[in-house]
């Protein structure tokens, strides 16, 4: 039978961890011991407690024997759980579930513990925990821009909106679906489609729909797709409006047209949890030989137009001659001045001379001219 006395030598820095036939027996703290060993059945682990992780095959056991009170922090993590773990004031590590010890002699330890059922990971330091590398294997972090609305779904149900800004859930626990929701305003081109006038008249209509989502939840789950929904609804609304409009009226006042456009695609767009801003009509285009009756009617009522202007020129300057002709027959002294005055013009142009006297010589040279 071998008989030894072991001599064994644990630092200041350092925990022996004592085992006898492969079983824990108990944790040394720094000093000098003697211990008998029969059959060399002894060992001892050493481990620096200036690396604040224990690390051992047989921790479960180390930790029930109850040897790391006051020396160390344990934390037990069920499936559900996850930690996080704080030293010196930084963050080291982002924990799973599992059994870990943290040494606490030379290091200040701080743990949190969070029931990660819930998906979403909430946290005052959320921008700095999500900086970190440890963060990386079990966070998934998701930025909200400004404008923006986050709709959370936890297994297939919606249990938040979130704001703009950043957000982490945790990775392996439910089945986490971030919807990106825009709400500011949106444009949406409804393309040229052929449509049929009440006069059977065919022609192609482009219109533009300004629009914003007002409640982002009943938006993304009412309908599959808002914009195409809204898309659809203001084609079916031109179709059943200009349908019920000649040519000549829908030309005439497309303004009521997009105000007859608005309010039925708003109304039928309320229900898809969005809100129509504006809807205005941007092109009507007729087929070619349309386009060139127009114009020739176009033409043809100028025309007619120019011809009534002519007329009404020449009405009214007949209408001034014959005003001027009683006003000088109802003044003999206003028609001698104006016979004056033919006469000067004449005389400037024929160069001739003009000698007027007594009333009669006046009107034998007007006679004479």
């Amino acid at each position: 039978m071998w008989v030894l006395l072991r001599r064994l030598k644990v630092r200041e820095h350092e925990r022996g961890l004592l085992f006898k036939d492969h079983e824990f027996k108990g944790l040394l703290r720094p000093g000098r011991r003697f211990i008998w060993d029969l059959l060399l059945r002894v060992s001892l682990d050493v481990v620096s407690v200036r690396d604040v992780w224990l690390d051992h095959p047989d921790l479960d056991v180390i930790v029930k024997s109850g040897a790391l009170d006051g020396e160390a922090r344990v934390v037990d993590l069920k499936d559900y759980e996850r930690a996080l773990v704080w030293v010196d004031g930084r963050l080291e590590a982002v924990l799973k579930h599992g059994q870990y010890a943290l040494w606490t002699v030379f290091h200040e330890v701080r743990v949190e513990v969070f029931d990660a059922r819930s998906a979403r990971f909430e946290h005052p330091d959320l921008a700095l925990i999500l900086q970190a590398r440890a963060a990386g294997s079990l966070l998934e972090a998701v930025t909200i821009e400004a404008g923006h609305a986050g709709l959370f779904f936890k297994d297939g149900r919606h249990e938040a909106t979130l704001a703009p800004g950043a957000h982490a859930f945790w990775k392996g626990v439910a089945k986490a679906r971030i919807l990106d929701v825009d709400l500011r305003e949106q444009v949406v081109d409804i393309a040229g489609q052929e449509i049929m006038t009440a006069d059977k008249v065919t022609l192609r209509m482009n219109a533009v729909v300004t629009f914003k989502v007002a409640d982002p939840l009943k938006a993304v789950t009412t309908v599959e797709d808002y914009r195409q929904a809204l898309y659809r609804e203001a084609q079916l609304a031109l179709r059943a409006v200009i349908g019920t409009r000649e040519l000549d009226v829908l030309l005439s006042d497309k303004d009521a047209l997009a105000r007859e456009l608005d309010g039925i695609v708003r109304r039928r767009v309320a229900g898809f949890g969005v809100d129509v801003v504006a809807l205005g009509i941007r092109d009507v285009i007729l087929p070619g030989e349309m386009k060139d009756l127009m114009n020739k009617v176009t033409e043809a009522k100028k025309a007619a137009e120019a011809a009534l202007i002519t007329r009404r020129e020449e009405t009214a300057a007949m209408r001034s001659q014959a005003n001027t002709a009683k006003i000088l027959e109802s003044s003999p002294t206003l028609m001698r001045l104006r016979e004056l005055e033919v006469l000067e013009r004449v005389s400037q142009k024929a160069n001739l001379t003009v000698v007027l006297g007594e009333k009669g010589l006046a009107d034998r040279v007007v006679k004479l001219l």
